[in-house]
C-alpha cells in the first residue's frame, strides 16, 4: 500500500506531463492494486484526489484511455465512488468515449458507466444529460448481428449498462422505450440465444420495461412470444426457467400477446411442467407448478386467447384443466377453477360446460373444502359457478343439480372474499326464478346472514352484495312469506339505505323491493319504514336534481303504495311533497312526467 501512495503521487505529475510510459507504469500499477483489495485502493484514490486529473485522460487522443476507463469501471464498484466519479467530471468524457470505433476503449467505457449508474441517481442523471443512452442502443442496434466472442462480451456489457441506468425508474424506462429498445432486444435475444450471459441481461432487461404499460405495445409488435417459448423450452435450469416466468407474466398481462404466447405454444410447455411437477414435493417444483398453473390462468383472461383454448368445449387444454379440479393438488385444484371461471365468460361456453358435467365438478371440489377448507380453492369455485348462473338457461339446471345447497354450506364463513363470492352465486341463481327466491327467502338462517352482512362496513363489497341479495329475494320471490321474514330479520332498514346508494343500480333494485313491500305486506314493515325514514329520503331523492330518471319515477310509485299507511301518510303531508312532485311534470323523461302526473293527483286526493 506504501508502494500505491508512491504511484498516485507519480501519477499526479505524469497525468499532468501526459509521458507516456511511466503513466501506462502507474495506471497497470492502480489496476493490479484494485485487483487485490478494490475497496482499500478506492478509498486511497478518492483521498488523492487523482479523480479530477483522469477526465485529462480519456480523451479520444489518449492512448491510455482503455485503462483509465478500466479503472474508473473498478472503482465505481463500491457505491462511495460513484457520486465522486460524477463530481469529478468523468461522464462527459466517458460518453464522449462511446463514439471510438476501439472495442477495448467501447467495453471499458460501457463498464465504467454502467457501474457509476448502479443504483445511482446522480450518476443515472449524469450520463441521461450527456446522452449516453442513444449511443449505447445504436451500438446495440449496429453490432446486433456479429456472433463472436468478443463482440457479444460488448453486446453483454451494453445491455448491462442500460439495465443500471434504468433499473426502477419509470421515466429512464420510457426514454429507452422511446429510443426503441424493445425490438433492438429482442432480435439480440433471437440471434444470441446460445450465450447464457447475453441472454439473461436481454431477460432482466426484458423484466424491468415488461412492467410499464407503456412497452407492452412495442413487445407485442415483435416476435418476443416466438423468442421467449423457444428459450423456454430449451431451459432444464429452475433458475433460468424462473427468469423466463418472471418475463412472461408481466408480458401476459396484454391481450394481444397472451394471444401470440397462446400460438406460440407456450401453453403446452406449462401443461408439461404441471404434469411433471405435481407429484413433487420439492420446493423448486412446487414453486414451478404454482407459477405455470398461474400463467396458465391469466393467459385464459384474454378473450381470443382462452376462445381459442376453448375450442367449443372439446379442446385438449381445456380437457386437461379440467382433469386438474378433482386433483389432491390444492395448487391444481385454484388453478383449474380459475380457469374454468375464465372460460365461462360467454354465454356459450357457459351453456356448453353446464350441460357437460363442470357443476358437478365444482360441487365435489366445494364439498372437499368445507370443513377448513382453503379459501381460495374456496374463492374460485364460487366464482366459477357464479359466471356459469349468468345465462338464463343454466340457471334451473343449476338449481335443480342442488347448488344453492352446496353453496349454503359456506354461510358460516368467515371470510370476506368468499362471503363475496357466495352472495354473488345466489343473486345470479335466483334472477328470475321465483320459486328458488321464495325457498332461500324463507331461510331465517340466510335472511340473518345477510342482515347481520349488509353492516359489514369494513368490507364494502360484502355490504353491497348482502344489501342487493336482499332486494332480489324479494323482487324476484314477489312473496309475503319472504318480505316477513326479512322483516322480522330487521333487514327493512337496510333496504330503506341501499335506497340511497351512490350505484343507480342499487338505489333502483331497492325502491323495487320497498315498492312490492308496500304492496304486500306494509302493515307488517310500516313501523321499521318509519324509524329508517323512508319518507324524509324519498323526498330528498325527488328534490335532488341528480336522481337518475328512473330513481324519481320508482320513488314516486313508492310514495303512492305508502298512502296506504296512516303514519306514513301524514309524514308525506308533512312533508309538502306536491310541490317536488308538481315541478315534475314538466321533466324531459316522458315516464317520469306521466308518473308526477298520477302521484299528483293521488297525493291531492287523499289531502
Amino acid at each position: 500500500m506504501d508502494n500505491l501512495s508512491d504511484t498516485l503521487k507519480k501519477l499526479k505529475i505524469t497525468a499532468v506531463d501526459k509521458t507516456e510510459d511511466s503513466l501506462e507504469g502507474c495506471l497497470d500499477c492502480l489496476l493490479q492494486a484494485l485487483a487485490q483489495n478494490n475497496m482499500e485502493t478506492s478509498e486511497k484514490i478518492q483521498a488523492s484526489g487523482i479523480l479530477q486529473l483522469f477526465a485529462s485522460l480519456l480523451t479520444p487522443q489518449s492512448s491510455c484511455k482503455a485503462k483509465v476507463a478500466n479503472i474508473i469501471a473498478e472503482v465505481a464498484k463500491n457505491e462511495f465512488m460513484r457520486i465522486p466519479c460524477v463530481d469529478a467530471g468523468l461522464i462527459s468524457p466517458l460518453v464522449q468515449l462511446l463514439n471510438s470505433k476501439d472495442q477495448e476503449v467501447l467495453l471499458q467505457t460501457g463498464r465504467a458507466l454502467g457501474n457509476i449508474c448502479y443504483d445511482s441517481h446522480e450518476g443515472r442523471s449524469a450520463v441521461d444529460q450527456a446522452g449516453g443512452a442513444q449511443i449505447v442502443i445504436d451500438h446495440l442496434r449496429s453490432l446486433c448481428s456479429i456472433t463472436d466472442p468478443a463482440n457479444e462480451k460488448l453486446l453483454t456489457v451494453f445491455c448491462g449498462m442500460l439495465m443500471n441506468y434504468s433499473n426502477e425508474n419509470d421515466s429512464l424506462q420510457a426514454q429507452l422505450i422511446n429510443m426503441g429498445v424493445i425490438p433492438t432486444l429482442v432480435k439480440l435475444l433471437g440471434i444470441h440465444c446460445q450465450n447464457a450471459a447475453l441472454t439473461e441481461m436481454c431477460l432482466v432487461a426484458f423484466g424491468n420495461l415488461a412492467e410499464l404499460e407503456s412497452s407492452k405495445e412495442q413487445f407485442a409488435s415483435t416476435n418476443i412470444a416466438e423468442e421467449l417459448v423457444k428459450l423456454f423450452k430449451k431451459q432444464i435450469e429452475h433458475d433460468k426457467r424462473e427468469m423466463i416466468f418472471e418475463v412472461l407474466a408481466p408480458l401476459a398481462e396484454n391481450d394481444a400477446i397472451k394471444l401470440q404466447l397462446v400460438e406460440a405454444g407456450l401453453v403446452e410447455c406449462l401443461l408439461e411442467i404441471v404434469q411433471q411437477k405435481v407429484d413433487s414435493d420439492k420446493e423448486d417444483d412446487i414453486t414451478e407448478l404454482k407459477t405455470g398453473s398461474d400463467l396458465m390462468v391469466l393467459l385464459l383472461l384474454g378473450d381470443e386467447s382462452m376462445q381459442k383454448l376453448f375450442e367449443g368445449g372439446k379442446g385438449g387444454v381445456f380437457q386437461r384443466v379440467l382433469s386438474w379440479i378433482p386433483s389432491n393438488n390444492h395448487q391444481l385444484q385454484l388453478a383449474g377453477a380459475l380457469a374454468i371461471a375464465n372460460f365461462a365468460r360467454n354465454d356459450g361456453n357457459c351453456i356448453h360446460m353446464v350441460d357437460n358435467g363442470i357443476v358437478e365438478k365444482l360441487m365435489d371440489l366445494l364439498d372437499r373444502h368445507v370443513e377448513d377448507g382453503n379459501v381460495t380453492v374456496q374463492h374460485a369455485a364460487l366464482s366459477a359457478l357464479r359466471n356459469l348462473a349468468i345465462p338464463v338457461i343454466n340457471k334451473a339446471k343449476m338449481l335443480s343439480a342442488g347448488v344453492t345447497e352446496a353453496v349454503l354450506k359456506f354461510l358460516k364463513s368467515e371470510m370476506p372474499p368468499v362471503q363475496f363470492k357466495l352472495l354473488g352465486t345466489l343473486r345470479m341463481l335466483i334472477d328470475a326464478q321465483a320459486e328458488a327466491a321464495e325457498q332461500l327467502g324463507k331461510n331465517v338462517k340466510l335472511v340473518e346472514r345477510l342482515v347481520e352482512w349488509c353492516e359489514a362496513k369494513d368490507h364494502a363489497g360484502v355490504m353491497g352484495e348482502s344489501n342487493r341479495l336482499l332486494s332480489a329475494l324479494i323482487r324476484h320471490s314477489k312473496s309475503k312469506d319472504v318480505i316477513k321474514t326479512i322483516v322480522q330479520s330487521g333487514g327493512i332498514k337496510h333496504l330503506v339505505t341501499m335506497a340511497t346508494s351512490e350505484h343507480v343500480i342499487m338505489q333502483n333494485e331497492a325502491l323495487v323491493a320497498l315498492a312490492l313491500i308496500a304492496a304486500l305486506e306494509l302493515g307488517t314493515a310500516e313501523k321499521d319504514l318509519e324509524s329508517a325514514k323512508l319518507v324524509q329520503i324519498l323526498h330528498r331523492l325527488l328534490a335532488d336534481e341528480r336522481s337518475a330518471p328512473e330513481i324519481k319515477y320508482n320513488s314516486m310509485v313508492l310514495i303512492c303504495a305508502l298512502m296506504g299507511s296512516e303514519c306514513l301518510h301524514k309524514e308525506v303531508q308533512d312533508l309538502a311533497f306536491l310541490d317536488v312532485v308538481s315541478k315534475l311534470r314538466s321533466h324531459e323523461n316522458k315516464s317520469v312526467a306521466q308518473q308526477a302526473s298520477l302521484t299528483e293527483q293521488r297525493l291531492t286526493v287523499e289531502s
